[in-house]
């Protein structure tokens, strides 16, 4: 699939996945309190909704922030400056399974809505060794809420991320990889709907005619379309977790 079709789709979203600044928050409040001056890495972090409220809720870090995708980060900067938040960002263009730090460089980690592209257990090995010891790491992962899921909602995920696993199973993964979980939650449906399936459906509106003929772009707004579907109608079965944890 042509990724430079996924960006162009998902370009001009207020977030390219699932969440809200109330989680980025309350995930925040639940790391024990950072030293001064503490660094924090942001992988994966689009066009950084949650990286800027982080660096408005924790006046004393840097944050610096990494994707693929320079535009998405340019956009993250443009925001920074308008917000006056400029001093406490930096950006780098570099893929998650290869980044450019050194070993314990960072007191805190955090990921929204992106570690499942390396792997959760591969990210959560491999990120691992920039943090500090003590250091933490909060992150979003989807999982299953129920055992017995609805046959139309295991088959579309077991598609399209068929490691996904249940709180418990996720929980046992973070603890294996040498962390301690210090807290989790879910995130509500709001936080799926309000900044990124609204947003989503609209975008796909406005550029399916743009698109057509062209099939890996047609593939991601079909995908796209079921995805919306799919929680729309089993919200309830499944979706994203916060997981707080300390090395």
């Amino acid at each position: 699939m042509d990724e430079s079709a996924i960006f162009e789709i998902f370009d001009g979203l207020p977030r390219q996945g699932p969440g809200s600044n109330k989680c980025t928050e309350k995930a925040f409040y639940l790391l024990q309190p950072l030293p001064s001056g503490a660094r924090i890495l942001d992988i994966g972090c689009g066009v950084g909704m949650q990286t800027l409220h982080l660096a408005s809720i924790c006046e004393n870090c840097h944050i610096t922030a990494t994707d693929i995708y320079q535009p998405y980060m340019d956009k993250l900067l443009e925001q920074a400056a308008e917000k006056g938040l400029s001093g406490r960002i930096s950006t780098l263009c570099a893929s998650m399974d290869d980044l450019p730090f050194e070993n314990g460089e960072f007191d805190a980690i955090w990921c929204e809505g992106a570690i499942f592209v390396i792997g959760f257990e591969k990210g959560l090995d491999y990120w691992k060794r920039f943090l500090k010891e003590g250091g933490f790491m909060a992150l979003t992962e989807a999982a299953w809420f129920t055992d017995t899921p609805s046959k139309e909602a295991l088959q579309f995920w077991q598609e399209c991320y068929p490691a996904m696993k249940s709180i418990p199973e996720n929980e046992k993964v973070i603890k294996a990889a040498g962390y301690t979980i210090i807290g989790s939650f879910r995130l509500p449906a709001s936080a799926w709907w309000d900044d990124f399936y609204v947003s989503l459906e609209r975008r796909l509106d406005s550029i399916e005619g743009k698109f057509r003929g062209y099939k890996d772009a047609e593939s991601v707004i079909d995908f796209s379309r079921k995805e919306i579907e799919i929680f729309r109608k089993y919200s309830d079965e499944y979706g994203y977790v916060f997981f707080i944890m300390q090395k």
